[in-house]
């Protein structure tokens, strides 16, 4: 089972990665850094990785879904509701492909603040 570690000034995240070529495409650019960045209740991070659509792409993942916004080239974490959410579901900008897992509190995540550094890595 591969994992990666997201590391942010005072909080951790570890992804437990599903069997998908975005997974390994992020997993084998292993270790970046970028700077969060928030839409409603949704952190993202740029990667500069160039991957494509997945079949299976969606826009409303659940919570502890992990996706990757293909037209943004980032990771995109969501925790609640955003500008485009119907009800409660987690809907993000675009389709885009889940690739991991991670068990957090909503609360947890939400306490990430905007530009702070986040350092991903092998676990």
């Amino acid at each position: 089972m591969r994992k990666i570690a997201l590391k942010f000034n005072e909080k951790k995240l570890i992804l437990v990665l599903r069997d998908t070529p975005t997974a390994d495409k992020i997993y084998n650019a292993l270790p970046f850094e970028s700077k969060v960045q928030k839409w409603g209740e949704e952190i993202f991070f740029n990667t500069d990785l160039n991957i494509e659509l997945e079949k299976d792409a969606r826009s409303v993942v659940e919570l502890g879904e992990i996706a990757f916004w293909c037209d943004g080239s980032a990771i995109a974490i969501g925790y609640g509701k955003t500008p485009l959410s119907k009800e409660n579901e987690i809907r993000l900008i675009s389709p885009c492909n889940v690739w991991a897992d991670c068990e957090f509190d909503k609360n947890y995540v939400g306490e990430i603040r905007e530009n702070e550094t986040v350092i991903a890595e092998k676990f």
